[in-house]
């Protein structure tokens, strides 16, 4: 074994400890991608939808309680996500920790989206494919896109109409783009893991302000811009006894009782 991979190995075993401590060494099982033909939504829970065109953006507030569907009908809308709490947009989403807090990059059905502050800001109650990001962020600068737009120029006209500044853009996570990372250590971009009619449910957990990009990833090898992305803000069913989001690990559950605590 050279000397760098012992430094590796050496280094990954120090990580697996340190996830075992903080998972208490019994991780939960999430459960399973939902099925691209369930979890209808009631027309009686709909409270607006919207299509957002390839390259554009879209901003709403969300209610503690209500939900974002975001669907792909085509499958190949990429839907680059930031979010504020309502009533204080100092808090914003932090994809660091996001990561960092639940040991994985690998956003599907049962995990949350954190704050800064440590408090949940979206549960994912529904998703159909898992192939999201949370690594690499949206695009910027000279993309090579059609028409010139980036998740970067949107995100920055979206705040504008928020009241907000530049300076309040958090990294984002972006829905729909399936990167992983490789043996190698480099991401690694994965097209076949997207299917028409994927779509991922986002249940508020404090009143949000939300802002999305339905722009090209960075890493996606196709530059003209992706096709529409549909965007249902909706009544989300009450949590259940044993919500899975709640009750995927410790982590989950201190972060649920410290947003909790916002509201008692």
């Amino acid at each position: 074994m050279s000397d760098a991979e012992a430094v590796i190995a050496r280094n990954r075993a120090r990580y697996e400890a340190l996830r075992a401590g903080g998972q208490e060494a019994a991780p939960k099982a999430l459960p399973p991608p939902t099925d691209r033909s369930g979890a209808p939504i009631p027309d009686g829970a709909v409270i607006h939808h919207e299509t957002v065109p390839g390259g554009w953006y879209w901003t709403t507030a969300l209610r503690r309680g209500e939900a974002l569907r975001l669907r792909t009908p085509g499958g190949d809308a990429a839907a680059a996500l930031i979010a504020w709490r309502r009533d204080d947009p100092s808090e914003r989403l932090n994809a660091a920790d996001t990561v960092k807090v639940q040991w994985s990059a690998a956003l599907r059905r049962g995990r949350i989206l954190l704050s800064d502050m440590g408090r949940v800001m979206l549960s994912l109650i529904e998703d159909t494919s898992g192939a999201h990001d949370a690594l690499v962020g949206g695009s910027r600068g000279d993309a090579g896109l059609e028409e010139g737009r980036t998740t970067r120029g949107n995100f920055l006209a979206a705040v504008g109409k928020l009241g907000l500044t530049k300076r309040d853009i958090p990294p984002c996570v972006t829905f729909f783009a399936p990167v992983s990372v490789g043996a190698d250590g480099r991401f690694v971009w994965d097209g076949t893991r997207r299917s028409a009619g994927d779509f991922v449910d986002l249940r508020a957990e404090m009143d949000l302000l939300v802002a999305v990009s339905n722009c090209r990833h960075p890493l996606d090898p196709e530059t003209v811009p992706p096709g529409p992305l549909e965007a249902v803000r909706f009544r989300a069913p009450a949590p259940a006894a044993h919500d899975p989001c709640r009750s995927a690990g410790p982590e989950a559950a201190r972060a649920f009782a410290h947003t909790d605590r916002l509201h008692a």
